[in-house]
């Protein structure tokens, strides 16, 4: 259950998600340096829509896609408030693939595996390169991109999983929904 995983902050505090148990959570991968980080605007948009009617988000930065989160966790959260006006809480920069993968990302990919990505202007270009670096790519669950979005509800069950290419009207929608 997602209420059994602690996740640290970016200031370095535990943060322990059975706090959250009630709550709709989205949990999120983000990049200050991605093609997709211009989601970061309606991610803050809905945080402040929603978060009064039980809406948390956890931004956990990764750097493992192209390298697109450099730096420190102090100049991501600065990068984000000044470039995106983020009030969400921003956890500490973890991978979210491999040998030191964050078990909430273990648990979250076992609930909710890859089904492929939506119609999106990078679409043709993530599948083929994922494709050349490994044929299978599509039947594994991993994490492909940054900003793939995983949605608990109130209960704590993972519903949904949002591709980077996932319109992000969807992704509220299903917010909605579960509020």
């Amino acid at each position: 259950m997602i209420y059994d995983y602690t996740i640290t902050t970016g200031t370095g505090e535990q943060l322990n998600l059975a706090d959250y148990k009630g709550k709709v959570i989205m949990v999120v991968n983000t990049a200050t340096g991605c093609g997709f980080t211009p989601q970061y605007a309606p991610i803050e948009q809905m945080y402040r829509d929603y978060h009064e009617q039980g809406l948390e988000i956890l931004d956990i930065p990764c750097n493992q896609f192209g390298a697109q989160a450099p730096g420190t966790d102090e100049e991501i959260h600065e990068f984000c408030t000044v470039h995106f006006n983020t009030t969400f809480p921003q956890m500490k920069k973890a991978d979210v693939n491999g040998e030191n993968e964050l078990p909430l990302y273990t648990y979250l990919k076992a609930q909710k595996g890859f089904e492929g990505f939506n119609e999106h202007p990078f679409k043709e270009l993530l599948e083929k390169m994922f494709a050349q670096a490994d044929p299978d790519c599509d039947k594994k669950p991993d994490i492909k991109w940054n900003f793939t979005k995983f949605i608990i509800d109130r209960e704590g069950n993972v519903v949904a999983r949002f591709e980077p290419t996932a319109d992000m009207a969807d992704v509220e929608a299903c917010v909605k929904a579960l509020l």
